[in-house]
């Protein structure tokens, strides 16, 4: 059995494989709730057989959104519409389900890559943004308002209730987003970060909101359902910014989530400043996850540029990451699983209606015999 096909463990999550369907945004929802696109995406996606489909960054507040189409769960009319896709992917795949919560800070209020990404205007249907200090993301931008006392409980309360509802709709593992410049890695970085109180300055101080928000929502969470954080491993920032977000100050956060019950670390990079200088190549945050895996003992998913079968089976096999997490290739290629294990000579449950559909070449993909055609 090759490793990318062998079962694996979040915490007390069992994996079928090591493949994970990575978080992608879709910015087709209204007014934060999910729509028939949703349905139609995530079924496709989750009958490819990988072992986690985890549903895009969703926001745990209406201010906490990238773009005005952005999935929210900070409703009832968020959580009904979330329960039927849920209800739809149980109903036809035996994926395990994650969900991976968000506040987009500084970085919300903006128009969906299809048009542009610029910030929108008050006036114009968009919204105040929050952040750990007024820097704006971009330069031009209205500067997002720096939160106080009773904003960052506000936050912390958000995440909280967000993860209720994702319990609720019963999701098999969550995953915090602190990573791509978003606002808990807005709190992380000293670009983004330039407040003077308990919640500035010192890496202890940067790290107190993300640490604080994932005590919370641990705590209302069922120790049966595992937890990561996503992370941006560094700012790529050092050559121009020294005081920057380093992998040095990952491997501290790490730790510290460590302490406090973390099941995985997902290991990305990036995303807090336009002026961010990346090595960009096939894997190029595998050894981020290398590293990280090696000095907190904690599991780690592998993200970013990974493609290719015998490119994922590597990282695997070579102990950089105990999963990988595929995006883009994902949606070229939602059958990616199918022709990684026949690639490979692996096996995994597909469902009975497309057995008949594996050329000869594929092998016993499946694991049963061929129905043919009558």
């Amino acid at each position: 059995m090759p490793h990318l096909f062998e079962p694996y463990n979040l915490g007390a999550l069992a994996l079928s494989n090591r493949i994970i369907v990575s978080p992608m945004c879709q910015y087709s929802a209204d007014e934060g709730s999910a729509t028939a696109w949703h349905h139609a995406h995530l079924a496709s996606l989750a009958l490819g057989g990988a072992g986690l489909l985890v549903l895009e960054a969703t926001a745990v507040s209406r201010a906490g959104r990238i773009t005005p189409h952005c999935l929210g769960l900070w409703s009832d009319a968020n959580e009904s519409a979330l329960a039927r896709v849920v209800a739809l992917l149980r109903a036809v795949a035996p994926t395990r389900l994650g969900i991976q919560l968000s506040h987009a800070g500084r970085k919300g209020s903006s128009a969906v890559p299809w048009d542009g990404r610029q910030q929108i205007a008050v006036e114009a249907g968009g919204w105040a943004c929050v952040a750990p200090s007024a820097v704006a993301q971009l330069e031009g931008e209205v500067p997002p308002t720096a939160l106080d006392e009773a904003g960052l409980r506000g936050v912390v309360a958000d995440f909280v209730a967000a993860a209720r509802r994702a319990v609720r709709l019963g999701f098999d593992a969550l995953e915090l987003h602190a990573a791509h410049g978003y606002l808990l890695h807005q709190f992380l970085s000293p670009v983004a970060n330039q407040r003077t109180d308990r919640y500035g300055g010192s890496l202890e101080n940067r790290m107190r909101l993300p640490l604080e928000v994932f005590e919370a929502v641990r705590a209302v969470v069922p120790d049966m359902i595992p937890i990561g954080v996503r992370v941006s491993a560094t700012d790529w920032l050092e050559a121009v910014l020294p005081a920057s977000w380093t992998l040095e100050e990952t491997l501290v956060f790490a730790e510290a989530l460590k302490a406090r019950g973390v099941h995985w670390i997902d290991v990305s990079s990036g995303g807090i400043s336009p002026r961010q200088k990346i090595e960009i190549g096939p894997g190029y945050q595998v050894p981020f996850a290398r590293q990280i895996r090696q000095a907190s003992g904690l599991p780690t998913i592998a993200v970013g540029m990974i493609t290719e079968p015998a490119q994922a089976e590597e990282i695997i096999a070579t102990g950089a990451a105990d999963c990988v997490a595929l995006a883009r290739a994902m949606l070229y290629d939602p059958r990616w699983a199918w022709h990684a294990a026949a690639e490979l000579g692996a096996s995994l449950a597909g469902p009975k209606q497309y057995w008949r559909a594996l050329p000869k070449s594929a092998g016993r993909v499946f694991g049963d015999i061929r129905i043919g055609m009558r």
